[in-house]
């Protein structure tokens, strides 16, 4: 399938427009009118001349009362640090270094209903976004930016999306009145000030953020927006406070980062929803020439996994043995063939619902520790300034303060509705690297190699926990059929959706044009043979409910996670046996059984084995239908996907005619 390039510059730039900056001597004059001596000096050893046209464009729209220079060092970030609390957008708590900044009642998560990608009227976006005509985008942002930051401190950073030097890293400029998001940058993104402009040089652009919180207040959110220019790399965001609406630096500019993979760099690069995770081999597995843990003498297999927010990516990325992020990354073929992945970002911006010390020790030793910088967002905060969350274990407060306001035990909304101590999507953000399990190769500019890829979704009843697809076709396929409950990480959506590749909220073009990417990049025979990726699926979200119990209870636990990554990570290196399934390769249960024993230290009976790896053909090819059915109505899908499906389905189904529509792993090994 050709994919047709995107017009890069098909309409006028929204920010030169409005910002009217024509000349040097104008981006000098405005720098002069809003900067001090100070602030103007750090703009000095900016010369990118699109760089300060930008930041120019950005002041003129937005007249803040003056403008701050980020330049990274420790007293910057201090100043803006104080400004947060200043401002009242962020308040300490009890322990040093952590805050707490709560977003409005009503807007929680992404304003996916007024997030919309800036087209011109000849070209197609995903189906599963919303678009708007660069006419109206004009209007809109002209009539909500001008002027916004009238009272306010407009404060400018730069930033790269990777460490400095690496092949898919991307440069990015923030531009926000809110300290919080500046603070929240500082945490998640590398400041790159000292090497920015050799970076916009190397990488021949940059992205650009525009953002606004306005007045904060709940009777703007309807006029809340973020707009998104995929010709000009630039995000425009107001009237909101999420960071996820307005730290756009990260959903944002993952958007363009995907856009460019599958429009510009197709086949070679590709952009992901993903964590990057190590996993340790075998004690005594390691060797000279590959990257090793000393202290086991085992090899590191590194392993990239999606899973749409809220369904345990983050918990995930913590159950390997060396963490390198936990949502995105960015991905290249390299010269000797690997596959090289790269965190663009190196903090987390997690959420806490059901973290705890049983699941999650690392992310509590910090979330509980002294020292370590914490921002909280719209968890409750007890008379003693100290952070709850719903699902941490420990013994809730009797009342405080939470994304709602004043709240007490056995507390309901206005409907009788139970009001939660904390909000589902309230969130911590905290640098990666005070993490235990952290690894300095975050920060190597060639990438870890990226040997295992997971796909996974809040499946309760219908897929095993851990399978491999026969090929990379089958393994793109996988990625496209993710299906998952909804979580609290949108404003207003419910029940049970499609999810492809956990990334379709930040895919700008078609669907079509970012599937056949995928078959082009996992397909490319550029991948050496013994580098080719093991793609699989991962699900350990089954109730006993969905395998004949009574219970809305996990069929195991979260933690069992570590054992099937265990599990990938053997499979990667041939080290252990499979039984063959329509929907590709399941373990065996000799292999789990040791695996759990010596990762977890638990004991894996056969029954529950059985249950777990059972196929229940009914409902598995109730998901290849809704598949079918769904992308069929997508325009440009390759016929790759439907040949995978119906493939899977018609063997499914010649396997029910003869065994049955539950078909138990034992079954299948005598039919075998």
């Amino acid at each position: 399938m050709v994919i047709n390039k995107v017009e890069k510059k098909a309409g006028t730039d929204i920010a030169e427009q409005l910002g009217n900056i024509k000349s040097l001597e104008d981006v000098n004059k405005i720098f002069r009118q809003y900067m001090d001596d100070e602030q103007y000096s750090k703009m000095e050893s900016i010369t990118s001349i699109d760089v300060r046209r930008k930041i120019a464009d950005a002041i003129a729209i937005c007249r803040p009362d003056s403008v701050f220079i980020n330049s990274g060092n420790e007293e910057d970030r201090q100043f803006i640090r104080n400004l947060a609390l200043k401002k009242g957008e962020e308040a300490s708590l009890a322990m040093a270094n952590h805050t707490i900044h709560f977003d409005l009642s009503q807007e929680q998560g992404r304003i996916v209903d007024r997030t919309f990608y800036i087209v011109d009227d000849f070209e197609d976006v995903s189906s599963l976004a919303k678009r708007m005509n660069r006419e109206t985008a004009l209007k809109e942002i002209g009539e909500n930016l001008t002027s916004i930051m009238q009272g306010k401190v407009m404060i400018v950073g730069f930033y790269m999306r990777g460490p400095v030097g690496a092949k898919a890293s991307n440069p990015a400029i923030e531009i926000t009145s809110s300290a919080y998001v500046a603070h929240s940058a500082e945490i998640l993104y590398r400041n790159a000030y000292s090497a920015f402009n050799s970076e916009v040089i190397r990488q021949g652009h940059f992205f650009t953020n525009i953002h606004s919180e306005g007045q904060n207040r709940p009777e703007d959110l309807p006029n809340a927006r973020v707009l998104m220019d995929r010709h000009y790399k630039t995000t425009y965001s107001f009237n909101c406070t999420y960071a996820g609406n307005t730290l756009l630096l990260k959903k944002g500019n993952h958007r363009f980062a995907v856009d460019m993979a599958v429009y510009e760099k197709c086949g070679i690069e590709v952009a992901e929803h993903m964590f990057i995770t190590g996993i340790n081999g075998p004690k005594g597995s390691g060797k000279p020439g590959r990257i090793n843990d000393p202290s086991c003498n085992c090899r590191v297999t590194w392993c990239v996994g999606a899973a749409p927010s809220g369904c345990g990516k983050t918990t995930t990325a913590m159950a390997g043995n060396h963490f390198v992020g936990d949502d995105l990354a960015q991905m290249w073929i390299a010269e000797d063939g690997s596959i090289r992945a790269i965190n663009p970002e190196c903090g987390i911006f997690g959420i806490v619902e059901d973290v705890n010390w049983e699941g999650d020790p690392m992310l509590m030793e910090n979330l509980r520790k002294p020292g370590v910088e914490v921002i909280w967002s719209n968890v409750l905060i007890d008379d003693k300034g100290v952070p709850h969350w719903v699902g941490n274990g420990e013994e809730p407060p009797e009342s405080g303060i939470n994304f709602q306001g004043k709240w007490h035990k056995g507390m309901v909304d206005a409907n009788g509705k139970p009001v939660p101590m904390s909000h589902p999507n309230s969130r911590c953000t905290i640098s990666s690297s005070v993490l235990a399990n952290y690894s300095p190769e975050a920060e190597n500019p060639r990438g870890v190699e990226a040997r295992i890829f997971t796909y996974s979704g809040r499946d309760s009843d219908t897929m095993p926990p851990v399978w491999v697809a026969k090929n990379s076709e089958g393994g793109v396929v996988l990625g496209a059929c993710i299906v998952s409950a909804a979580t609290a990480t949108e404003v207003g959506v419910s029940g049970v959706k499609r999810a492809p590749w956990a990334n379709a909220p930040f895919i700008p073009g078609s669907l079509g044009d970012y599937m056949a990417a995928q078959f082009k990049f996992f397909g490319n025979p550029l991948i050496a043979p013994d580098k080719k990726p093991v793609m699989a699926g991962l699900n350990y979200f089954l109730t006993h409910k969905a395998r004949g119990g009574e219970s809305n209870k996990l069929l195991g636990e979260k933690r069992d996670v570590k054992a099937w990554l265990a599990w990938l990570e053997r499979y990667a290196h041939n080290e252990v046996g499979t039984i063959e399934t329509p929907i590709g390769y399941i373990p065996k249960y000799e292999d789990l059984k040791a695996l759990f024993s010596q990762i977890i230290n638990k004991e894996y009976p056969v029954e529950l084995y059985e249950k777990q790896f059972s196929l229940y053909v009914d409902n598995i090819v109730k998901r290849l239908d809704l598949q079918i059915d769904a992308y069929s109505k997508d325009k440009g899908i390759p016929q790759t996907l439907f040949n995978v499906l119906n493939s899977e389905k018609s063997e499914l189904l010649a396997l029910k005619e003869k065994l049955g529509s539950i078909i138990s792993p034992s079954v299948l090994v005598r039919y075998k």
